[in-house]
């Protein structure tokens, strides 16, 4: 496969996970900001930010944090390239570059999703209702790879969309994680001391885990069962562990008999996952471990670069 084909597959990829992933991250903060506890001490629309990394940029784009500038940053901001509004035209560039070699039903999927949003306002969306166009991207992205998976022969082009889902994916798990964790916490030693029920249950609802949650520990919700099934759990299918196991999956199969270091790189991080306990995480230092993700999703990254395309 030619290297610019397959990087505008595992763009693509990307892309729309990153769509639908900012898409969550607005869902669970509205919820949580119009809940409005009494005794909260914490402020969402900061902490959604230092999810993204995105303060300075913010800063300079748009001033004071405020809830409508961080909902319009997030959504419509053409300015931004990790708003839902350029996640989407990405994906659908990259789709363009790729219409001899994904399927007919693919294209028309995200063709479709960009020519509703492209014409959107703030105006439109806020007269829709916030929650219903989060729930508009995250079906849409859903589609995209229901579509993909029914409709794409299952080779290396296949293999290149799955990549970037998945590394986009354990991304933006662990940096909502790691920033719920110190945030709910406030600081605190003793995370489960901390525990806020309403808001952990939240943090699950923005990764689709409510329910899985349940389903596996019929109980309460503890914060340390929380990083255990979005890091550890391989049933889970946002969980670091299953994330770095289907990137490493998808690694094998491009590789085919070659040694990738981007193989070694993910499998090797991987065993750690399968083999890990989240009291032993914990105890080292959560934010450091979650730290560690984000530059091992990054060498990789590079690495899927420097073995497979164009760009280094």
């Amino acid at each position: 496969m030619l290297s610019r084909t397959a990087e505008n597959l595992y763009w693509m990829g990307r892309y729309m996970e990153r769509a639908e992933n900012m898409a969550r991250i607005l869902d669970v903060s509205k919820q949580l900001s119009a809940q409005n506890r009494a005794g909260a001490s914490h402020d969402e629309w900061p902490a959604v930010l230092s999810i993204l990394y995105a303060e300075k940029f913010y800063a300079d784009l748009h001033g004071d944090v405020t809830e409508d500038g961080v909902t319009n940053f997030l959504t419509l901001d053409q300015n931004n390239p990790s708003s839902i509004w350029s996640c989407i035209r990405a994906a659908r560039e990259n789709a363009r570059a790729l219409r001899a070699t994904i399927s007919v039903e693919l294209w028309e999927s995200i063709n479709t999703t960009w020519l509703q949003l492209r014409g959107m306002t703030i105006e439109d969306v806020q007269k829709t209702g916030f929650r219903e166009f989060c729930e508009w991207v995250k079906e849409r992205s859903h589609l995209f790879r229901g579509v993909a998976h029914g409709t794409m022969l299952h080779n290396d082009a296949f293999a290149f969309t799955r990549l970037g889902t998945f590394l986009e994916r354990a991304d933006n798990t662990a940096r909502l994680l790691d920033t719920k964790f110190f945030l709910l916490s406030n600081g605190e030693t003793d995370i489960e001391a901390a525990a806020n029920f309403y808001e952990w249950g939240a943090v699950l609802r923005s990764v689709g885990a409510f329910r899985a949650y349940h389903q596996m520990y019929h109980d309460v919700i503890t914060p340390t069962r929380v990083a255990e099934l979005l890091v550890l759990r391989k049933e889970m299918p946002r969980s670091l562990r299953f994330c770095f196991d289907k990137v490493t999956e998808n690694l094998a199969s491009l590789g085919q008999s070659r040694a990738l270091e981007s193989e070694r790189l993910s499998g090797e991080f991987g065993a750690r996952l399968r083999y890990g306990r989240v009291e032993r995480i914990i105890g080292d230092g959560l934010h450091v471990f979650l730290k560690e993700v984000l530059d091992r999703v990054a060498d990789i990254s590079a690495q899927i670069s420097r073995d497979f395309m164009m760009t280094v």
